[in-house]
């Protein structure tokens, strides 16, 4: 169909936008072949161009022959304009004969004219692609969910400059989270923070957190303002299941190192709605943060786990640390 219309144009404005055409297609399916080191574009825009040429070609020679006419046609004059003065002298408007050239159009505003209707269809094509939806079947990012219009639990509001669920989710939802995890091919599939309460305070003590998971690791944030001070929190690990439990110091705050293991538990969906008891889940690392320099009590928690049981070097948790720390308000004089 394309082409039946194109054979319908006249010569002077499909031979013009058949060269732009192939040129332009030529020139960028060659450039794609060298960038890409694709022998099968490179021959197809040898075709392009080649096909160019012969068109180019095509219009030389037609060019030529407008502005040299046939020796023929140049013979045949006189007894033209012969003709044309016997019909005047009888009274009759002169006829034009077979050798009269007839008037055509101005080739040189038809090629402008045809330059002119490619350019816009240029234009069109390069705009379209940023107009219409992208085809891009590579997964984005996941992103934190908006929680703007969420209530705070009376906790919050009692806390000095707490930070909420949301601020905590775009602090670590960073896009070099994965390379500070060690696997920078990977991207999030999932980003969320919940304005949380501590477990066993009666809604009383706020606990923000937020989760990002990739394939491999998953790392949790959790902020709790409680009054617990980091040296309670270590004798408190000594009584539990923590292990390999490491102090140190963290942009100059508190912190402690510890493992423990997650839970595990299954729910059956199906007739019953019974689950499966619970179990040991794989082993976490943790670094654990005091919220401010003077460790007034209070502390900021950064988890990371993977279903395989395989965890990364300490020096991510401590890289994740001074990047998401910055951005949680220390925690304010009673």
């Amino acid at each position: 169909m394309l082409g039946f219309l194109f054979r319908l144009l006249p010569f002077w404005v499909r031979e013009p936008l058949l060269i732009a055409v192939g040129s332009v297609l030529g020139i960028r399916i060659m450039y794609l072949a060298v960038h890409d080191h694709d022998r099968v574009a490179a021959g197809l825009g040898v075709v392009f161009l080649v096909f160019t040429a012969i068109r180019i070609y095509v219009v030389v020679r037609a060019l030529r022959a407008r502005r040299n006419p046939s020796p023929a046609a140049s013979a045949d004059g006189p007894a033209v304009q012969a003709a044309a003065q016997a019909q005047a002298q009888a009274g009759a408007e002169p006829r034009p004969g077979p050798g009269t050239p007839e008037k055509e159009p101005n080739a040189w505003g038809q090629a402008v004219a045809a330059f002119a209707v490619f350019g816009a269809l240029a234009v069109a094509l390069w705009v379209a692609p940023r107009l219409m939806p992208s085809d891009d079947s590579t997964p984005q990012p996941a992103s934190c969910s908006n929680g703007e219009h969420e209530e705070l639990p009376k906790a919050y509001k009692g806390t000095p400059q707490p930070v909420t669920g949301e601020e905590l989710c775009k602090a670590l939802n960073r896009p070099d989270l994965a390379k500070l995890l060690g696997t920078p091919e990977e991207t999030a599939t999932t980003a969320s923070g919940t304005n949380n309460t501590a477990p066993l305070t009666d809604g009383k003590v706020a606990q923000p957190e937020a989760e990002v998971a990739f394939e491999t690791y998953t790392v949790n944030v959790s902020a709790t303002y409680n009054h617990l001070t980091t040296d309670q929190y270590v004798k408190l690990m000594k009584y539990g299941d923590e292990k390999d439990v490491k102090t140190l110091k963290v942009l100059g705050r508190p912190a402690v190192f510890s493992s423990d293991h997650t839970m595990k538990f299954e729910i059956n969906l199906g007739s019953g709605g019974s689950g499966g008891p619970v179990e040991q889940g794989p082993l976490a690392r943790t670094l654990s943060v005091a919220l401010d320099h003077d460790d007034r009590g209070g502390y900021c928690e950064i988890t990371v786990w993977s279903t395989s049981g395989a965890l990364p070097d300490d020096s991510a948790l401590l890289d994740i640390a001074e990047k998401v720390l910055p951005t949680i308000p220390e925690r304010a004089v009673r």
